[in-house]
């Protein structure tokens, strides 16, 4: 906040501040999220080629990834990025771009440990965020089994302190 009064929230969002975030935001978020996931492991695979052409240039050809190392590295980047982002912030770079918040009880921001399950839960299952469009709450199915929510905030995280 830059003066008393102020704040950094646009006017035209300020009615949807704190409610829960509806379904198609979220999709929105979680395709941003999976073009970034996308990204990494793309990078990763350009960088062990170039890895393996400087070993040994003349014989260089493109390794191919199986289907199991593919889905297993995709799992594994996946619960990696979204564990460190909610934890940390509360948000990917899709719920930021869509000004959205995964927190737990009370609004707290999510421990690792929860984080990581809810991960977990969304890779594994990500069709349980279908059920945003029966529940009254916006909740999806990983949101109900472990207690988080995601809400609209376009609060900076200075604002959001981890409450004990």
């Amino acid at each position: 906040m830059s003066a008393v009064g102020e704040t950094p929230v646009p006017r035209e969002a300020r009615p949807y501040q704190g409610r829960h975030a509806g379904l198609v935001t979220r999709l929105i978020a979680a395709a941003l999220d999976l073009v970034v996931v996308a990204a990494v492991l793309a990078a990763a695979y350009a960088g062990w080629c170039g890895f393996l052409l400087l070993l040994d240039p003349r014989g260089f050809s493109f390794p191919e990834v199986g289907v199991v190392f593919s889905l297993l590295s995709a799992f594994v980047v996946s619960v990696g990025y979204l564990t460190v982002a909610w934890s940390l912030s509360g948000r990917s770079y899709g719920d930021l771009v869509m000004g959205l918040r995964v927190v737990g009880p009370g609004g707290r921001r999510l421990h690792v440990v929860s984080a990581f399950l809810r991960a977990v839960a969304c890779v594994v299952l990500p069709i349980g965020l279908l059920w945003i469009g029966v529940s009254r709450q916006k909740r999806s199915l990983q949101d109900v089994v472990l207690r988080t929510s995601v809400v609209y905030d376009w609060q900076p995280r200075t604002a959001h302190p981890r409450k004990a």
